[in-house]
C-alpha cells in the first residue's frame, strides 16, 4: 500500500446517529464535532462545515479542516440515510480493490439489505478542501443502455433495415416422377476446328420492353441432346427493324428435322431469311398492323413465309443434301413498338404451340387448318369419289401406284400456313413456343397450372426468372424448348 500522504486528508469524519438509532458505532466515529466547526448536531450544515448525523451531505457541501483525520488510503463513506443502517468501517489493512465501472468514490449499502459496493480508489485529493467538488452518489451500479433494436417501430427515429421477402425457389420437374436425364447439361457436341462458327450454345436468352409489352425469349437445349451430347436443333432470332413508334419487332424460332445431321443449320437459316425478307418490308408490315388490315397482312407474309422456305430448299440442292433432311418448321411473332397499337401478328409453317394466359388461366388459340382448296393432295383431304370416266371406286386395295415414268414425282406435301392477329387486353400473357414446351403444356396439366400462377403475377418475370421457369422440366419430354412471351401493361 502507498503512504499516506502528509497533508491531512480532506474526508470527512463519520458522525454520531441520531438518537432514535439502536447505539452509536464504536470508535473515533462516535465522537461529536470539534468545537471549531460551528454547528451541532440539531443544527443545519453551514457552508464549508462538518456533516450532521440527521441530515445527508449536501452535494456542494466540503469536510471541515478541523475534523478527525482518517485513514487515507480507505477513507470513511458517507453516511446513509436514517432508514438504512450504517455503514461499518473498512479495517485499515485490506487486499487492493478490484476498480469498479462506477468512478464515484461514495458508496452506499443497498435498501435491500444488500451488501455495500467496495470504494474505488481516487485520486489524491488537494490541499484545498474547499476546491474539491464531489461527484454525483449513485446507489446502484448503472446497467448499460440496451441495443437499438434492428427494425425500430415507425415512429422513432433510427436506421431501418429492409429484409427481403424470400421469393419461392422454382421448380425443378413437375409430374409424378423426375425425368430421366439430368437436369444440367452434360456433354458438348463435336466442334471442327475449321468451321467453328457451326457451334450452337447451349442456351439463347433475350428481353426487352416497348410501348405496352415486355418481351421475353429463350431456347434452351433438351435434355436428350444434352446427354447425348447433340447441338440445339431450335434457333432463335429476336430484331428491332425501324425507330420510335414505326419500329417493328420480330421474333422468329424454327426446329430443324430429327435426326438430321444438319438441323442446327437448316433451322439458323430459316430464322436469317425471315429476318431479311421481314426487315426489307417492314415500314409497310407496321403500318398494315396499326391500320388493322388483315387480309393484306396473310397474304404478304404468305409470300415472304414461302419465298424464305423456297430459298432454304434451293441452300440444300446446293450443299448435295435431302430438301427434306435439310427443313425447319418456322413460327413468328410481330409486336409493334406504338404504346397505342395492341394487334399481335401471328404466322408460320408447323408444329409449336400459340397460347394466351387470361385471368389466370391458359388458352389454345394456335391457327387450325380447316379449308384446303384446290385439287387433293397427298395425304390432305379425301379422294375423289368417282373416276373422271364416271366410274365409281367401291373399294381401295390399298397397292401402292407405281409413278409413271412419263411424269414427275409428285412432291411431297407440305405444311400449310398458319396465320392469326389477336389484340390484346392489358393483363394478357401471349406465348408462342416449339414443340417441345408446347407437347408438355398439352399433355401435363400440372405444368400449365406452375406456369399461369408463375406468369400472372404484376410484373413480368426477369430474364433469370423466365429461364428458370421455361426449363421446368416433365418426365417424358426431353426436346428442346424455345419459347417467346409477351406481358400486357
Amino acid at each position: 500500500m502507498p503512504p499516506p500522504p502528509t497533508a491531512p486528508p480532506a474526508w470527512p469524519k463519520a458522525e454520531a446517529s441520531s438518537a432514535t438509532e439502536a447505539g452509536p458505532p464504536a470508535g473515533p466515529a462516535s465522537q461529536a464535532p470539534a468545537a471549531g466547526s460551528g454547528g451541532s448536531a440539531s443544527d443545519p450544515p453551514e457552508p464549508g462545515g462538518s456533516t450532521s448525523a440527521s441530515a445527508p451531505p449536501e452535494p456542494g457541501g466540503a469536510a471541515s479542516p478541523d475534523a478527525e483525520p482518517q485513514d487515507a488510503a480507505y477513507p470513511t463513506p458517507t453516511p446513509t440515510p436514517a432508514a438504512w443502517p450504517p455503514v461499518p468501517r473498512r479495517p485499515a489493512v485490506s487486499p487492493p480493490v478490484t476498480p469498479h465501472p462506477v468512478t464515484s468514490p461514495h458508496v452506499t449499502s443497498s435498501p435491500d439489505g444488500q451488501p455495500p459496493l467496495p470504494p474505488l480508489p481516487t485520486e489524491p485529493p488537494s490541499a484545498d478542501p474547499r476546491a474539491a467538488v464531489p461527484r454525483p452518489v449513485p446507489t446502484r451500479p448503472v446497467d448499460p443502455p440496451p441495443s437499438p433494436p434492428t427494425n425500430p417501430p415507425p415512429d422513432q427515429d433510427g436506421p431501418r433495415i429492409e429484409r427481403p421477402t424470400p421469393a419461392p425457389r422454382p421448380r425443378g420437374h413437375v409430374g409424378t416422377r423426375p425425368p430421366t436425364y439430368d437436369a444440367e447439361p452434360t456433354a458438348l457436341p463435336a466442334a471442327d476446328p475449321d468451321d467453328l462458327d457451326d457451334l450452337v450454345a447451349d442456351t439463347v436468352l433475350d428481353g426487352a420492353r416497348y410501348g405496352a409489352c415486355t418481351l421475353r425469349a429463350v431456347s434452351v437445349r433438351g435434355d436428350s441432346a444434352r446427354y447425348r451430347g447433340e447441338p440445339r436443333r431450335d434457333s432463335l432470332l429476336t430484331a428491332r427493324f425501324g425507330t420510335g413508334e414505326h419500329a417493328l419487332l420480330l421474333v422468329a424460332m424454327a426446329t430443324g428435322a430429327r435426326a438430321a445431321p444438319g438441323a442446327h443449320r437448316a433451322a439458323a437459316e430459316a430464322c436469317h431469311w425471315i429476318g431479311r425478307a421481314v426487315g426489307r418490308s417492314h415500314a409497310r408490315l407496321a403500318e398494315d398492323i396499326r391500320d388493322g388490315r388483315r387480309g393484306d397482312l396473310k397474304s404478304g407474309l404468305h409470300r415472304l413465309t414461302d419465298r424464305s422456305l423456297g430459298k432454304l430448299r434451293a441452300s440444300a440442292h446446293e450443299q448435295g443434301v435431302d430438301p427434306e433432311e435439310y427443313a425447319a418448321g418456322l413460327r413468328c411473332l410481330l409486336l409493334s413498338a406504338d404504346p397505342g397499337c395492341r394487334t399481335r401478328v401471328f404466322f408460320g409453317v408447323g408444329p409449336g404451340g400459340l397460347f394466351r394466359l387470361r385471368e389466370g388461366e391458359w388458352q389454345d388459340i394456335e391457327p387450325q387448318v380447316t379449308d384446303i382448296k384446290g385439287e387433293p393432295v397427298l395425304g390432305y383431304g379425301s379422294p375423289p369419289s368417282e373416276t373422271p370416266g364416271g366410274d365409281r371406286l367401291t373399294m381401295d386395295l390399298g397397292i401402292p401406284t407405281p409413278p409413271s415414268p412419263y411424269e414427275p414425282a409428285p412432291e411431297p406435301p407440305r405444311e400449310p400456313f398458319r396465320f392469326r392477329t389477336s389484340v390484346a387486353r392489358p393483363g394478357d400473357t401471349l406465348l408462342m413456343c416449339s414443340g417441345g414446351l408446347a407437347e408438355p403444356l398439352r399433355g401435363e396439366p400440372e405444368l400449365g397450372e406452375y406456369l399461369a400462377e408463375r406468369w400472372s403475377r404484376p410484373e413480368p418475370p426477369g430474364l433469370a426468372e423466365f429461364l428458370a421457369d421455361s426449363q421446368v422440366r416433365v418426365k417424358g419430354y426431353a426436346d428442346d424448348r424455345t419459347a417467346a412471351a409477351v406481358w400486357e401493361a
